[in-house]
């Protein structure tokens, strides 16, 4: 052995060599042990139940997401003809969008919600925010109210009136953001219709200047809308009682066929200058579902207000998502300015909107003249948009998932759109023994 070897040797034999524990002690220090198991969102797991079905004439009647009559995704042609041309625009880059989005889409969108004659476009007391369509329309909604609402100023509870029932995300949303979700009455399982005196009732017991959420067309889930006269009432006892008026608007055209129709809500208010905002989604109406491409619309009381409305959107935004995503916004935003494609749109909104209501009076048919089912379903028929409120009864739709195979909500909501000629029948035929407890 060399010189240096036995000195080395001599030297690490002496060496007291101590257990590395820095890892060991990593590994003991649980941090996330307290985290319990969620439970897993109910429309998507009815999704992947139904996929994972063999059976031939399985339905899925959970997930919110128009289907044409072979049952498949539908792409809108306009929504084909307005990609072909972003793709044939070699001028067009990648770089990032303001942060509040394309003043092209968010200008235009304000103009389709209000109208091109609104009063308060024209007074420049709207600002327009793109988002990560409805969903992120409404969380920055509520952040922006749980942070600048004056009548919440200095009190420990924000509480935001929400209808019962509501789309399911709503209250997570508000959660999440500092809210206190609390319910109003809405609808009414003994007519399976609106519930509007208790709807009045409880606007006029809230507290004076209390934020209620409404859902400006095609209520998810109960497909149970107000009708004008209604709506009048409602806006006349929200400017009595000064409430603010939070809109969440899923299904503009897609409800009737019809835009200007479905807006009628959000622009009485706005005649009525009842404090608003407005949130959008093109995820139904244009089928744009993974595009996630929304907008949301304050209305301020003057023009100074609104930009400094706009200015703290912008700074809320920058935090969350620093710069909404540009194709969706484009495709959209060139469908709403140019006339043709407006045009086209509008037409493929009324062959959807069409289809959904046609589904409609074909099951009632079914259900009263074929099947003569049990109890009346005119309600069917009267209710509006994408879903509608079987009026079910839990051991009943267990029943249709266990037994027949036909995938919905334990609360008897079912999307239409999963409806078509090739199963409409075995729906109502499964239905009718599922009432008469056959099933």
């Amino acid at each position: 052995m060399s010189t240096s070897h036995k000195r080395l040797s001599s030297i690490t034999k002496h060496l007291k060599v101590e257990p590395d524990t820095t890892s060991m002690a990593h590994h003991d220090m649980d941090v996330f042990k307290e985290v319990s198991q969620a439970p897993p969102d109910s429309i998507f797991q009815l999704t992947a139940a139904y996929k994972a079905d063999k059976h031939d004439k399985k339905i899925n009647l959970g997930v919110g997401a128009y289907r044409d009559e072979n049952g498949k995704p539908w792409v809108l042609p306009v929504v084909l003809k307005a990609k072909r041309v972003i793709a044939s625009d070699e001028s067009l880059d990648h770089e990032y969008l303001p942060i509040t989005g394309l003043p092209a889409f968010t200008s235009a969108s304000a103009k389709l919600i209000f109208g091109k004659d609104s009063p308060a476009l024209a007074q420049n007391r709207v600002a327009a925010v793109q988002t990560i369509s409805g969903t992120g329309a409404n969380h920055l909604a509520a952040l922006f109210l749980a942070n600048f609402f004056g009548p919440w100023k200095g009190k420990s509870e924000k509480v935001i009136y929400i209808s019962n029932p509501t789309w399911a995300n709503h209250k997570a949303i508000m959660t999440n953001v500092g809210l206190k979700p609390v319910d109003y009455k809405y609808y009414d399982p003994k007519t399976i219709g609106l519930d509007f005196s208790g709807f009045l009732a409880d606007l006029t017991s809230a507290p004076e200047a209390s934020v209620f959420l409404l859902h400006a067309c095609a209520h998810n889930p109960t497909g149970v809308d107000p009708t004008r006269d209604q709506w009048r009432q409602i806006a006349e006892t929200f400017k009595q009682k000064k409430h603010y008026a939070f809109f969440d608007c899923a299904y503009q055209g897609f409800a009737s066929g019809d835009l200007d129709n479905d807006a009628w809500a959000v622009r009485h208010f706005v005649e009525q200058k009842v404090p608003l905002l407005v949130c959008q989604s093109y995820a139904k109406n244009a089928g744009l579902y993974g595009e996630r491409i929304g907008c949301l619309c304050f209305v301020g009381e003057t023009e100074d207000e609104t930009k400094r409305i706009s200015s703290q959107l912008s700074v809320l935004q920058r935090s969350e998502i620093s710069n909404p995503p540009t194709f969706g916004a484009r495709v959209v935003s060139l469908i709403l300015n140019d006339a043709k494609l407006f045009e086209e749109w509008k037409q493929d909104i009324s062959t959807m909107a069409s289809r959904i209501i046609e589904t409609r009076s074909k099951l009632v048919d079914l259900l009263e003249n074929k099947y003569k089912t049990p109890g009346s379903w005119k309600h069917v028929t009267t209710q509006i948009g994408m879903f509608s409120f079987t009026g079910l009864k839990p051991e009943q739709c267990k029943a249709l998932v266990e037994n027949g195979h036909i995938y919905l909500t334990g609360n008897g909501r079912i999307s239409l759109a999963g409806l078509n000629p090739s199963n409409i029948e075995y729906f109502a035929e499964s239905l009718d023994k599922a009432v008469r407890g056959q099933l």
